[in-house]
């Protein structure tokens, strides 16, 4: 098989016309993937997902190279909720973008063959690296507020099976600046490989909102890595519905680099069937008076398998932290596994931190007193998952993108 990838690889580097440069990097990034494989739960940080596992036993014949057909119609009907900006993504590629409400000498789409030059541990940011055709960067600049939210349209092309499908899209706020920007999973096809990976800058006094939601139901396996910056006085509130696809990880790595950043990451994974979601999370708090909120819940039916990996890291020199971490979970059937690893790691004295993690079936007295006042069986426990899962979906700071979230997600007022 690398004899045949190597092959069809020299035909995509002379297609995408990269310079030598790039060609001998890309070609270093395919071989440091080749060394190590699919990450498997020998590494600590894949332990309880076998990411190697999960693709042998769900793609054959894995295709590399993920082409695109112009001929191909998908779905670009965009969703009616709210004005907003659109970006189209097409296996891995934009190939259509509508930034109409906006003062486009202030927010810019900017592409280049350009590639990080960095020492990666990850296998899955190597295979990234070797097969992104473009490196896509969202760029607002100094001083400019976005006047409405930016979706990005994420599709395959319907015929497209086993095939790898690679993106890098960065996301970059100057000074006193701010975006909302709404991932959604358009994604129909059958046993694909999607990686994405995304660096985020947030510089001082800027804020940013992002949503990653995976909604609609597909047999792909997912990995999506989000490498996050802020500075001074910056804050990202970043939110994941993880629902849709067969086997989806969000990796992500959220570095407070100076005084009075913060995050809030709240997530939802909601999954039926035999699906395996897991959300993994590093916060790190490398100067003072930053904070940090982590919210994840997470309903399990049939055999479903979920994973919650999260740790705040708390520098010397971090004093005045404030960082919360809480994971809960309802185990709906008796099949059903939900693993957890919540930590801290803390080396400065002046902070509060707290973790946990909880799991657990629906309250019996809670199902008897709702049937007592006339609701079915059925009933009651949709009102008590809703109630469950209502508590994360009301930290959503923006009214009209946290009412279209509840709709996607059924949670009735």
């Amino acid at each position: 098989m690398e004899n045949e990838i190597k092959q069809n690889y020299e035909n995509f580097l002379l297609k995408e016309k990269f310079n030598d440069s790039q060609i001998n990097n890309k070609k270093d990034n395919l071989d440091n993937f080749f060394k190590r494989g699919f990450p498997n739960r020998r590494l600590e940080d894949w332990k309880f997902s076998d990411f190697n596992q999960v693709v042998n036993a769900n793609i054959e014949n894995l295709n590399y190279i993920a082409e695109i057909d112009n001929n191909i119609v998908f779905d670009q009907r965009p969703i009616e909720d709210f004005d907003h900006n659109k970006i189209f993504i097409l296996n891995g590629k934009i190939i259509k973008s509508d930034l109409g409400f906006e003062d486009q000498s202030k927010i810019e789409i900017l592409e280049d063959h350009s590639i990080d030059q960095e020492d990666l541990k990850n296998s899955l940011l190597n295979l990234n690296n070797a097969f992104t055709a473009k490196h896509y960067k969202i760029h607002v600049k100094e001083g400019y507020l976005a006047k409405k939210p930016l979706i990005l349209y994420h599709n395959v092309s319907e015929n497209l099976k086993s095939s790898l499908v690679s993106l890098r899209l960065d996301i970059d706020l100057d000074k006193n600046s701010s975006l909302k920007v709404i991932n959604i999973s358009n994604e129909i096809s059958n046993k694909n490989l999607i990686n994405i990976r995304q660096k985020i800058n947030i510089s001082e006094n800027s804020i940013l909102e992002n949503f990653i939601l995976d909604d609609n139901e597909n047999d792909n396996i997912r990995y999506t890595h989000s490498d996050l910056s802020l500075l001074k006085n910056s804050h990202l509130e970043f939110f994941i519905l993880s629902k849709g696809s067969k086997f989806l990880k969000n990796d992500i790595i959220c570095s407070l680099n100076d005084n009075h950043g913060s995050i809030s990451l709240n997530g939802i994974i909601n999954l039926n069937e035999s699906k395996h979601h897991e959300i993994k999370t590093i916060v790190n708090h490398n100067e003072e008076n930053c904070k940090s909120y982590q919210l994840i819940k997470t309903v399990l039916k049939d055999k479903a398998k979920s994973v919650y990996q999260g740790k705040i890291y708390v520098n010397a020199k971090a004093q005045k932290t404030d960082g919360y971490q809480l994971s809960r979970a309802l185990l709906l059937s008796e099949h059903t596994e939900f693993n957890a690893k919540p930590e801290l790691e803390i080396y400065a004295d002046d902070v509060k931190c707290s973790h946990g993690s909880t799991s657990g079936n629906l309250d019996e007295n809670s199902i008897f007193y709702l049937m007592s006042r006339g609701l079915s069986l059925t009933q009651s426990k949709e009102l008590l998952i809703n109630g469950f899962l209502q508590e994360v979906a009301e930290k959503i700071s923006d009214e009209r993108i946290k009412q279209f979230i509840k709709k996607i997600m059924g949670i009735q007022e």
